[in-house]
């Protein structure tokens, strides 16, 4: 291949294909294996649902990671929260439909009344569901919500979208952000609660 075409726009679309065709495969494996061990585990196996237990264990670390850059200690936590979910409503999953697309929308649901429970906390109003609807999409959602998410943000004030981009995406502490944006920490909070406002309409009216 000639140096030039390296970064050709073919190029580039055909290693975003041969990417996206990786992922892809890498899901099918997973779900393959964990239901694999959930059926088994449902007939009766209790080594099977051990392994399953331990498997599951770590995906939903590298699922929740990816969702709490902000919150890296209560990861762990959330993890259990959600495998004694997942224990408890066993008898909920139907065979029919993908294990981890069940798993995923329990995983989400914890996460929603952990950043629930914690935006109750925090001086701040009321708790943004918009909000937590934003950050926590799904994995076969996440290209085009970062793809939305970019667009929306590029919409807002750049005082705005800075702060927020500082404290919601990169993790950055409201005293932090302070130093960086060279505003109060008072004046971080409420201009972050009202980016997130200005995204949760924008995010209400697109399609």
């Amino acid at each position: 291949m000639h140096p030039g075409t390296m970064g050709s726009p073919v190029a580039v679309a055909v290693a975003d294909r041969r990417s996206r065709m990786d992922a892809h495969a890498r899901s099918n494996a997973t779900e393959e294996r964990l239901r694999s061990q959930f059926m088994a585990a449902l007939a009766g196996d209790a080594a099977c649902y051990r392994q399953f237990l331990a498997a599951l264990g770590a995906h939903l670390r590298a699922f929740l990671r990816r969702r709490m850059t902000a919150l890296p200690d209560d990861v762990e936590d959330l993890v259990q929260e959600t495998l004694l979910a997942i224990h408890n409503n066993r008898h909920t999953y139907q065979s029919d439909q993908p294990l981890t697309a069940w798993v995923h929308t329990i995983a989400r649901y914890k996460l929603i009344d952990h950043l629930r429970a914690r935006s109750r906390t925090e001086a701040l109003n009321e708790p943004l569901d918009e909000e937590l609807e934003i950050f926590a999409r799904s994995d076969n959602e996440a290209a085009e919500a970062r793809r939305d998410l970019q667009q929306m943000l590029e919409a807002l004030p750049e005082r705005q979208r800075r702060a927020l981009v500082l404290v919601k995406l990169a993790g950055a502490s409201v005293a932090e952000t302070a130093r960086e944006t060279g505003m109060s920490e008072a004046n971080v909070k409420v201009t972050v609660h009202r980016g997130l406002k200005a995204l949760a309409q924008r995010f209400r009216s697109t399609p």
